[in-house]
């Protein structure tokens, strides 16, 4: 079945697109750390909100050239009392390709120095600018898009085997435990899911690390988002049991876990899937929200939903656009997922069968 799915969702016009985006985006954040320029400590203060660097190929005699940039001076424009920028054009920093830079871990293993692009120890290559640190907003997408890309798959981790199960549970006994774990589910329901989550986050403890608060908002997460799908998953289960192959099951004095686990269970594998597709973004929005609203992932580690808090700023939109560049990756992110959701599900849906 899988292997029909996924030469269905190549078929799509729409739904090939979604995945090679998503694959091109997974791809670049496994490799972050030799694609960026920069590693995700660098910062140079001195050039804070330095617009995106200017790459040329062609030189001051109109020739073709190896690409090339400038470094950016600072400058005060005392006539709109703001900080501006222009180009240093009197030496050129070469563009290099697959050169030694700044040293780190690939995969978090192997120490290395090369990465995909850089330029000369005297130059600076912003290709996307720099925040109000002086930190390479290039590099930190690719470091930030590792947290917010994948709380979602790590929530799901947590979430869907706890509802499955008490789901499952619930609707092969029915009854008075049927009503009494519906019940709970629905109390679970009820709970304001983004405030509770902005509460739980604010007293999280200060001393924690990013990597700490992250984990446990991928906890909380879970913890909030299971009952809605056990829901389903009961209502599913209720169908299920009275079929045949069940009730032979329970002839031959089967244990009821393995009835529950073995044989009606893997019959909400088509909902299942579209359910994980389609939760996927949800998650990514809820870190980003978070993060935004600075309970999230804190700085100085970065996340896509913390970069785009600088963005919030009116002078930022409107000198500094480049700051907004996390905001569209989450927009691009979120449709790509849904629009594979979507696929998935008109792909296992009966009903849509010709």
């Amino acid at each position: 079945m899988f292997k029909e799915v996924i030469q269905k969702l190549w078929k799509d016009k729409f739904a090939r697109i979604a995945l090679i985006v998503l694959g091109i985006i997974y791809f670049s954040l496994l490799f972050a750390d030799f694609i960026a320029p920069y590693t995700k400590d660098f910062s140079d203060r001195t050039m804070a909100y330095v617009p995106p660097s200017k790459i040329f190929v062609i030189d001051e005699n109109k020739h073709l050239s190896k690409p090339y940039t400038y470094n950016y001076i600072r400058e005060f424009d005392n006539e709109n009392l703001r900080i501006t920028y222009r180009l240093d054009r009197s030496q050129k920093h070469y563009i290099k390709f697959f050169s030694k830079g700044q040293p780190y871990k690939f995969l978090g293993l192997i120490p290395m120095k090369r990465h995909l692009i850089t330029t000369d120890n005297n130059g600076r290559l912003y290709l996307l600018g720099t925040d109000i640190n002086g930190r390479d907003v290039f590099s930190r997408i690719l470091f930030g898009g590792r947290i917010s890309m994948t709380i979602g798959f790590l929530a799901l981790f947590v979430m869907f085997p706890i509802g499955l199960l008490y789901g499952g549970i619930s609707g092969y006994f029915g009854g008075i435990v049927d009503m009494l774990m519906m019940r709970f589910a629905e109390a679970v329901m009820s709970i304001p899911s983004f405030y509770l989550l902005i509460i739980l986050a604010a007293i999280l403890p200060s001393g924690m690390t990013s990597i700490q608060r992250f984990m446990l908002i991928v906890v909380i997460l879970a913890l909030i988002g299971w009952a809605g799908f056990a829901r389903v998953v009961r209502g599913m289960v209720l169908s299920v049991k009275t079929q045949e192959y069940v009730q032979a099951a329970q002839s031959i004095g089967a244990p009821r876990l393995r009835i529950i686990v073995k044989h009606i269970l893997p019959q909400t594998t088509s909902f299942v899937i579209v359910a994980m597709t389609l939760s996927v973004p949800s998650y990514i929005l809820s870190e980003s929200g978070l993060s935004f609203l600075g309970l999230g992932i804190q700085q100085p580690d970065a996340s896509w939903g913390n970069m785009l808090k600088e963005a919030q700023e009116y002078t930022n939109i409107i000198y500094r656009p480049w700051l907004l560049t996390p905001g569209f990756l989450i927009f691009v992110a979120v449709l790509a997922f849904n629009v594979i959701g979507d696929t998935i599900r008109d792909v296992l849906d009966p009903k849509s069968r010709k």
